[in-house]
Formats: structure tokens, sequence, C-alpha cells
């Protein structure tokens, strides 16, 4: 009987082991999990952003109605180990600053380049997903163009990473199509499900803290401007990618249901000797929903394999 019993309670150790082995992280990473955040003013407005390891840089920017946090979360300490990551809150977003001005693409672009240039940063991978993955794409354009010479250039980014990318297409960008639009109510912040393929893991609780972060950005006048700006539309990358000439890796979720995989194929089509890397089981976000697929894929990448 004694045996049966340590048999019994060494299979249900096993099996409990096994079910946590499986079981996902979290959506969120905790606050406390993540490095202190810096700041710098640039075109003086305040950047807030990580700066976390050493080694080969990668610079992450995150998407539509979001922060580094939140995008980037899951896999910034696991790239940090081998490489320095610097993932910032763009202008407008999470806890940069949010001057009242027209937002489009190119003011990303203008941001971006004149951040990485307080940080002297000039040979980076570049990696950005949904909005970040266009801001991110033409930049890159920018910073290949035989016009971007002098003190004020552009840095050139060495590898592009486009997870789940805009950008490939105009349609449907008006302030009535907003893909999640601004929540206004609890149940309004449930719409986040959307970014996801499995919407079991969209709990109560993680639609509190997720509103909570969106409470704390204010960044509702962001997303109106950038989504009603007649310019974004003359902001498209469709028919420029070709000029874009560093290796490139794009990566999709499988079950996008905000930015569909069609486009994925479209950017890596487009893009010289790009390589498409498609994640089974996995919405709009690989890096929040399926961190280890995207570390899998990135990793090798920026270290040149």
């Amino acid at each position: 009987m004694a045996k049966r019993r340590i048999l019994a309670t060494l299979a249900c150790t096993t099996l409990v082991g096994v079910l946590a082995a499986e079981a996902p992280a979290p959506l969120l990473t905790p606050e406390s999990k993540l490095p202190a955040r810096h700041s710098v003013p640039v075109f003086g407005q305040k950047i807030v952003y990580y700066d976390v390891g050493s080694g080969p840089v990668i610079v992450l920017v995150h998407g539509f109605g979001s922060e580094a946090r939140f995008d980037w979360g899951n896999v910034l300490i696991p790239l940090s180990q081998h490489h320095r990551v610097i993932a910032l809150d763009q202008i407008g977003f999470g806890a940069s600053d949010k001057p009242f001005i027209d937002y489009s693409i190119q003011t990303y672009v203008d941001f971006l380049g004149e951040f990485l240039r307080t940080q002297n940063v000039h040979e980076f991978t570049l990696a950005g997903e949904s909005l970040g993955g266009w801001i991110s794409a033409l930049y890159t354009i920018e910073s290949l163009a035989p016009a971007n010479a002098g003190p004020n250039a552009l840095p050139r980014p060495t590898r592009l990473v486009l997870s789940d990318a805009a950008g490939m297409s105009a349609a449907h960008m008006t302030e009535q199509s907003m893909p999640i639009p601004i929540a206004g109510t609890l149940a309004d912040a449930h719409g986040v499900a959307i970014v996801f393929h499995d919407k079991s893991r969209v709990t109560d609780d993680f639609v509190r803290e997720a509103w909570a972060m969106k409470m704390r950005a204010n960044d509702g006048f962001t997303e109106r401007s950038i989504w009603s700006n007649p310019k974004i539309t003359a902001e498209v990358v469709k028919d420029r990618i070709g000029s874009i000439s560093v290796p490139t890796l794009v990566v999709w979720g499988g079950n996008d249901e905000l930015v569909p995989i069609e486009q994925g194929r479209a950017y890596a089509a487009g893009i010289p000797g790009a390589k498409l890397v498609v994640v089974p089981e996995c919405g709009h976000a690989p890096s929040i929903e399926k961190p280890n697929d995207f570390l899998g894929a990135i990793i090798p990448f920026v270290d040149g394999h």
C-alpha cells in the first residue's frame, strides 16, 4: 500500500511538472521583472526606453496604440543575453511625451533617426511589429537612399525584421475602420483579444492590466491623429520595398486577424532575398503570444546564421 501511495505521488508530481512546463507564459511580463527605463530628449520631447545587455545592437519598435513593455516585454531579457537591446516607447505612446501634432509614419521615422543619433547607434538590427514594422520598413528605405548623407543622415540598419508589419496597403485606413477601437470602457477593452489567436489567454485580469496601461499612457489622441491623417495613405511602402537591400526577415503569425498573412508574403516577395517565417497558431503579435518561436527565428538571423 505504501509503495502504491509513493508511485501515485510520483506520478501526480510528474504530471504537474509536465503541465507546468507546457503552460504558456503570461501575455504580459510583470514590470517588476523588467529593467529600469531611461529617458532622453529628442526634438525637445521626452522619449522613454529600455537599454539592456551588450553585444550586437537590436532596436525594437512597437506597434499601434502600444508601448515597449507590451510588445517586447516577453522577449526583452532573452534577447539581451547576448545582445544590446534598445526598445523605445515611441513619441505619442507609452511613457514618452505626447505633443499635440499631426502624427504620420514620417513623424516616427524622423524621431527614430534622431533617437538613434542621440544614442550613438550606427550598426544595428532594426525590428518592428505592426505599425512599428511599417515605420521600420520606411525608415530602412529612407536610410538606404543615396540622398541620405551628411551629418544628419539616418543611421543605416544592417538587418531588418518585420513582424506582422502594416504598411503594404492603404485600404480601410479611415478613423471609422480602426482595427482596435479606442477603449472608453472596460467592456471595450476586451477588443484586445483580436490581437491573439488563443482567446482563452485573454483573461479578465489581462484585460484589466492592459486597459490600465492604456489609461496611464493616455495616447488616445495619438491613435486618432494617426488613423485620421490623410498623409498616411501616401506613406504605404508596397511600391518601395524593392529598394531594401539589407538582409530581411519577415515573421508572421499564421492566424493574424489584423494584418493578413498575404501581406507578410507580399513583403517577403517584394524585398530581395527576404525570408518569411510563419508562426503557427499565433495571432498578430508572435513576440507576445509565441515568444519562444519568435526568438527561435530572430536570434539566428541577427547573428548571421
